[in-house]
């Protein structure tokens, strides 16, 4: 089943006089259970790529239908609800509230939920957190939480709606490589587990953790291919404890 399906999706902005064509006929389908890199350089269009995907923007013209709903031409408040169903968000700055402990930051979803159903919100991000090892870290605010274990409450705070498809916008973008190679683990496990993940970096490192990878250069995909000799994070943490000793 098609999770993303994007059929010649363009996106047009208006500068001064001029025109920029930051996506020219963008055509991607990304399967239940796959793992997706997009990559390119800056100004390639991949941020306005994700930005669609995520519903955060609407496109010039052409279709995207996430998880079977068609969702180019439904208004704010429709995305926004779709949003909350359907995306789980990753950000490269954690983006968690400073003052609020992880599992409040976890549980924020669950309280914008406008589907009616009646949940244990506490529960639920406490047993998202359990899921991304910070079962004893509930209480911890983000300062008293290390880079890595932000980004751990962060991809908790993503999955705790069970959404269709979690999107990672640079998530390691702001960690050193051994806890990166850490979260690309997680995320490797998650994937493992059925996860849906599209990720978007600009290193090659990263991308060869992914199952596939779409790159994007001038608006349009000109790469779309498996990860070959894929990398497994885990093998990469044991390999890189044994160097240490």
């Amino acid at each position: 089943m098609s999770v993303i399906k994007t059929q010649q999706l363009v996106k047009t902005y208006a500068s001064g006089t001029n025109e920029v064509h930051a996506l020219r006929g963008i055509d991607l389908d990304v399967q239940q259970g796959d793992f997706v890199a997009i990559m390119g350089t800056s100004g390639s269009g991949k941020s306005t790529l994700m930005n669609l995907l995520g519903c955060l923007d609407v496109p010039t013209s052409g279709s995207y239908e996430l998880d079977g709903v068609r969702v180019d031409g439904l208004g704010k408040n429709e995305l926004a609800a779709i949003r909350n169903q359907k995306l789980g968000f990753v950000f490269q700055g954690f983006n968690l509230l400073a003052r609020t402990s992880a599992l409040e930051n976890v549980e924020l979803p669950l309280l914008y939920d406008r589907s009616g159903k009646k949940r244990d919100t506490r529960a639920l991000a406490a047993k998202a957190l359990e899921r991304v090892g910070l079962g004893q870290r509930l209480d911890h605010q983000p300062s008293e939480l290390s880079g890595g274990q932000q980004q751990r409450v962060a991809i908790a705070r993503a999955l705790v709606t069970e959404p269709a498809l979690v999107l990672a916008d640079e998530p390691t973008g702001n960690l050193d490589t051994h806890t990166s190679i850490e979260v690309m683990a997680l995320f490797q496990e998650l994937n493992e587990q059925g996860i849906t993940i599209v990720l978007v970096t600009h290193e090659p490192d990263i991308a060869a953790y992914a199952k596939r990878i779409v790159e994007v250069r001038d608006g349009r995909i000109r790469r779309d291919e498996p990860v070959r000799n894929r990398r497994s994070a885990a093998a990469d943490l044991v390999e890189e404890e044994r160097s240490v000793a």
